[in-house]
């Protein structure tokens, strides 16, 4: 089979405003697909000034820009009190929302946890769990294929996390996601213009839904510690309780645990999903590519004691999942409020203006991208132009980038390596697949495949 080339694929997107959206249409837009809120003129602009509920919005492309606000001054660019509100429920007090000396703390205790040394055994995890999950997958019959991926790294979560089988728990956790999506992640206007300190009639629900998030995190971890202890590390579970500041010796509490531990599970079970997810439907227009992968990974041991190893030979795989985290970045957004007056490449930014850096934007910019709506792996071989600075960040970028994102890659490039090498993916019908942003890039429906044995 000829596998050296593919057809140029565009994958469906939802349609852009012709022009900057007065606020009622923003606010819808921000409530049903965030990703619809930017105008064309937004994906060839080096900025964007705008002006929502009195308060100056800028959306920044230009990368000398973005390395100023993430990189050489972040200390000025707080979250925004929307995205306190909307992801506290679910993170806490964890690494992803705490600020200052705070989050310095944490950070310099987590990050040994994954750190390179660690991946070895992280890996076996993930090998362990994609054959588990890849085992349960009925060929040759439609499959609902984001449940199925949300299956599959929610059991990859709690077996790197917990070393527990997860499928006893995946119903309650889809539902809570589920509930979580549909009732509390929708920012409103209070949600934006009000402090986190001053509650809105929304922070009652997501209370509530704190009360059950946090109760099931805290099963997860009694279930774990009810089992006798290890003579050496065997989960991140036993790496963030042996965990130490560095400089201070200090460990995590109970309840810094307990939000470490949500913020890990949430984002190695959602984004991951997602990532795997819009993967596999891309990939399902273009067969060659597919047979890419396959052929990549026959000859590799994708085992538990291998999987590490074989990280190294899946370029053209892992070609293709940073391809795919460019059209579908799980973050389509970063929001941040400017602290003081500040200029970042000759960019004045206001004292409290709202500060926007759109991965979604970012990765289709015409200016900083040959073809920026094609589906091309090519870009990111090794015999290819590196991408300018900048202008691709899935992970987002400097002190805050995510700490967990070479886990993550690993477990993307693992699992659709195993994947692909046992099965050919094919669309069980032709109707598009739309981006959808809400917290993360979501599907506009689940979608069907069938998975062909090969």
């Amino acid at each position: 089979m000829d596998v050296t080339a593919s057809p140029r694929l565009v994958p469906p997107a939802p349609p852009r405003p012709a022009g900057q959206l007065s606020l009622l249409p923003f606010l819808r837009a921000v409530r049903t697909n965030a990703i619809t809120m930017w105008p064309d003129a937004a994906y060839e602009q080096p900025i964007l000034v705008g002006g929502m509920a009195g308060r100056t919005s800028i959306l920044l492309n230009a990368p000398d820009a973005i390395h100023h606000v993430l990189v050489a001054n972040p200390g000025n660019f707080r979250r925004t009190p929307a995205s306190i509100r909307i992801l506290r429920p679910l993170t806490g007090e964890g690494l992803l929302l705490s600020e200052g000396d705070t989050w310095k703390l944490q950070r310099r205790t987590v990050a040994p946890a994954l750190a390179p040394r660690v991946m070895p055994m992280l890996a076996s995890h993930i090998a362990r769990s994609a054959e588990a999950t890849l085992d349960t997958l009925p060929a040759g019959r439609p499959v609902n294929l984001l449940a199925a991926m949300q299956t599959m790294a929610l059991d990859i979560a709690g077996r790197s996390m917990f070393s527990l089988d997860m499928r006893g728990h995946q119903d309650t956790l889809r539902e809570l996601m589920m509930t979580f999506a549909e009732r509390h992640a929708h920012p409103h206007m209070m949600d934006m213009v009000l402090p986190p300190s001053v509650p809105t009639m929304r922070d009652i629900g997501r209370a509530r839904f704190r009360k059950r998030w946090t109760r099931f995190v805290d099963l997860l971890i009694a279930k774990r510690l009810a089992e006798p202890p290890p003579g050496a590390p065997r989960d991140l579970l036993d790496l963030l309780r042996a965990a130490r500041d560095p400089e201070t010796g200090i460990g995590f509490t109970p309840a810094q645990l307990r939000d470490q531990v949500a913020t890990l599970l949430l984002a190695g079970h959602e984004t991951t999903a997602v990532t795997l997810f819009w993967a596999l439907i891309t990939l399902a227009s273009v067969p060659a590519e597919q047979d890419r992968i396959a052929a990549e990974a026959a000859p590799l041991d994708l085992s538990p004691e291998g999987a590490h190893a074989a990280m190294a030979s899946l370029v053209r795989t892992k070609a293709v999942v940073n391809e795919t985290l460019r059209l579908f970045p799980a973050a389509f957004t970063l929001a941040r409020q400017v602290i003081h007056a500040d200029q970042a490449a000759g960019i004045a930014l206001p004292r409290g203006a709202l500060l926007l850096i759109a991965p979604w934007v970012l990765h289709r910019h015409r200016t900083l991208w040959a073809d920026p709506e094609v589906f091309d792996p090519d870009r990111f071989m090794p015999e290819a132009p590196t991408p300018p600075r900048f202008a691709f960040m899935p992970f987002g970028a400097g002190p805050r980038v995510c700490v967990g994102a070479q886990f993550a890659l690993a477990e993307v490039v693992l699992t659709l390596a195993a994947l692909l090498r046992r099965f050919q993916v094919e669309r069980v019908d032709d109707r598009p697949v739309i981006p959808v942003g809400i917290v993360t890039t979501q599907p506009d429906h689940p979608a069907e495949v069938r998975l062909a044995p090969r």
